[in-house]
């Protein structure tokens, strides 16, 4: 079984986990491109255990975007403020 562990992504930047179709994802996408944070993309529907590590964070629900953090934690569709407060947070803590 997939751990979050596997899917910590460097500091300064964040993984998302998402679906093609999903229309909260495009938009989320296109807000940290044109602000510049880096992501990586994992489609849950293309990854092999990553649906179910979703529904793990998420009270059992495959939720999308879900984001996960260079300190490991989580945050499903989660503003654009929110996210670039949650990396200088962890930027100015050394996470």
């Amino acid at each position: 079984m997939l751990t979050r562990a596997e899917f910590i992504p460097p500091a300064g930047a964040v993984l998302m986990f998402s679906t093609t179709w999903c229309g909260y994802c495009r938009n989320l996408k296109s807000q940290l491109d044109r602000a510049g944070v880096p992501y990586s993309e994992v489609n849950i529907e293309e990854v092999e255990g990553t649906a179910e590590l979703v529904a793990e964070v998420n009270g059992g629900n495959q939720t999308v975007p879900t984001l996960v953090f260079p300190d490991g934690s989580t945050a499903t569709n989660p503003s654009l403020a929110t996210v670039k407060a949650r990396l200088v947070d962890a930027a100015s803590t050394g996470r």
